[in-house]
């Protein structure tokens, strides 16, 4: 039975925990978590002894090499020195994404662990999740020919938004990284995927628009328990996480899920500020133009002003047009006709819904490292090498965001 390591025992962390509990080859067998009420959920929901508790990664690092795996699923910025660590002790390592917010620590990792003779995974969940790889192979069957571009959109949705990158650990580029990094490096991940090209050239385009005092109602005040404003404003916090004890994304704020311990989270700490007057600075909307080397065209936007969660892509072939929506979980596949009027051989495949997490994602990349796990030479397709070019390109858009051109790629790879 292979064994695992875990470091951070946070929401993400625990998902993957849990998966690879109920499975029958794999066991965490140390977790690591510098929260003391997160450190014993941790410890009676895995099963596992206080001497295999650790309050900090450098502890449990510190210990020699107690697995034969190890799970980084910490903040941004801390990724690198972690991972750092146990490439050293020789640990192959599923890492949280991103893997770094800078793209020289990214390098890296990587070529350490190549020196090491490790293999290192990223979260890139989509790839494992049903409805994208279904979509990957209707694209590689070739039967609408070659992709010619590709349109995306990641409908954030506002209350996530407010939740993760205005109130939440995301809102600062300084503390963790630019949104589209944070964020988005799924999407920019699976563009590299879905065209099979490294990406060649980056124009982008964004701004906080929205999420700042400017827009803030007449009257409101700091935080939202005591706003005269909130029986009319939609990010309320009563309305946002009272409404949903037990689940996301009221479970990020505390463990107490009663409305008494939501309560109390809400006046002591930072979600229960007003949306308008938070230190926020990313983006709350971007589009991105993409040029691949293999000479596919993209657009990729990611937008707070929606109203759900879920990604939306047009993908047009030689021969055809494939269009895919992850609300209506389906993928409408129509190759062209020759008329307006002619009936064309059109046809709607509905992927099988997978769990919770990412629509199967969080399962299919756990079963994925198992796999791996079990046979020596195997490498996942999330592994370091193919991840870290959703890095370079979210770094070219940043940096043709803030400084108005177009960004060639290969100047981010010479550096």
């Amino acid at each position: 039975m292979k064994t695992l390591a875990l470091i951070g025992a946070g929401a993400r962390g625990m998902t993957y925990a849990r998966l690879i509990q109920k499975s029958t080859s794999a066991r965490i067998v140390a977790v690591a978590e510098i929260k003391a009420d997160r450190r014993e959920r941790a410890m009676h929901e895995l099963g596992l002894t206080a001497d295999a508790m650790y309050n900090h990664a450098d502890d449990l690092l510190a210990a020699g090499r107690l697995a034969d795996a190890c799970i980084i699923a910490t903040q941004d910025r801390d990724h690198y020195d972690e991972a750092i660590k146990a490439l050293n002790l020789h640990y192959d390592l599923l890492l949280e994404k991103p893997i770094s917010p800078n793209a020289d620590e990214c390098v890296h990792i990587a070529r350490l662990a190549q020196e090491k003779g490790c293999r290192v995974a990223v979260c890139h969940v989509l790839r494992y999740a049903p409805f994208f790889v279904a979509l990957k192979k209707i694209i590689d069957s070739g039967e609408l020919g070659r992709v010619i571009e590709i349109q995306h959109n990641e409908n954030i949705g506002n209350f996530h938004m407010a939740h993760s990158f205005v109130r939440g650990n995301w809102r600062s580029s300084e503390e963790s990284c630019p949104i589209i990094l944070a964020k988005s490096c799924h999407d920019l991940d699976l563009l590299v995927w879905l065209t099979g090209s490294r990406c060649q050239s980056v124009a982008s385009f964004g701004d906080l628009t929205y999420f700042k005092e400017e827009n803030a109602p007449a009257g409101s005040t700091a935080r939202c328990l005591d706003c005269p404003a909130a029986k009319d404003c939609r990010y309320d916090v009563r309305k946002t996480y009272l409404e949903n004890l037990g689940s996301w994304p009221t479970d990020t704020l505390t463990l107490d899920q009663t409305e008494e311990g939501v309560l109390k989270a809400l006046r002591e700490g930072p979600y229960g500020r007003c949306v308008y007057r938070c230190d926020n600075d990313v983006c709350d909307h971007q589009v991105t133009l993409l040029r691949f080397e293999n000479g596919v065209t993209a657009t990729f936007n990611l937008s707070a002003f929606t109203n759900r969660v879920a990604r939306t892509m047009k993908i047009m072939c030689e021969h055809g047009e494939i269009r895919a929506s992850e609300t209506a979980g389906c993928i409408e596949v129509i190759p062209f006709a020759s008329t307006g009027v002619a009936e064309t051989d059109a046809r709607v495949i509905y992927p099988a819904r997978g769990g919770k997490g990412h629509g199967g994602g969080d399962e299919g990349i756990v079963q994925a490292l198992l796999d791996m796990l079990e046979n020596d030479g195997a490498v996942m397709s999330s592994n370091i090498a193919a991840s870290i070019e959703s890095h370079l390109m979210a770094e070219a858009a940043e940096r043709s965001r803030r400084e108005h051109r177009v960004v060639d790629v290969r100047e981010i790879r010479g550096e």
